[in-house]
């Protein structure tokens, strides 16, 4: 008699293992379905909140009066028009007094004579000053300028006239 409920308990016991497993098994399948949907339709909303870029126009740095390397480009984040420096950008730590501009000429450093490579007025806008002396950053550029209008990017120094780098904006 204790054999046949050694055995009967056993057999009960193995039964309810089994269907334990099978349960755990479809619930994981459940939970793993759930979460793949889930992450389907999280990257989809993300992908929808992320901004459109366009990019419009982008340049080289050349030096003027002193060192200035790296890449600029104007891009469109959600209807506003940036300029962006890129990663690569390095500039002389020299001066305190750096703004970024819009330039109207082409060749700007050509246009100019060193050794501070000076600019009139009439000819630039003043986007803001320079927030660091390498990598990326981005300036917002106003609504009311006309892009087709300047041809250069360029890092000036105010309080002497001079101009560090400039960067010709090719479509």
């Amino acid at each position: 008699m204790k054999i046949r409920n050694l055995l009967i308990l056993i057999f009960s016991s193995l039964v309810m293992i089994s269907c334990v497993r099978e349960v755990s098994n479809n619930e994981s399948k459940e939970v793993a379905i759930a979460v793949n949907t889930s992450v389907a339709k999280s990257s989809t909303l993300a992908q929808s909140l992320t901004p459109s870029v366009q990019s419009h126009k982008s340049g080289t740095f050349v030096s003027g009066e002193y060192r200035t390397q790296g890449t600029v480009s104007i891009t469109t984040k959600d209807s506003k028009l940036f300029l962006e420096l890129g990663q690569s950008f390095k500039i002389s730590e020299s001066d305190p007094d750096l703004v970024v501009i819009l330039h109207r000429s082409d060749n700007v450093i050509g246009s100019t004579k060193p050794p501070a490579y000076s600019f009139k007025n009439g000819n630039y806008i003043i986007l803001a000053p320079l927030k660091k002396y390498s990598g990326a950053q981005t300036y917002p550029i106003p609504n009311n300028i006309n892009l087709a209008d300047y041809k250069s990017a360029a890092i000036w120094c105010r309080k002497f006239n001079a101009t560090f780098g400039a960067a010709k904006l090719i479509s």
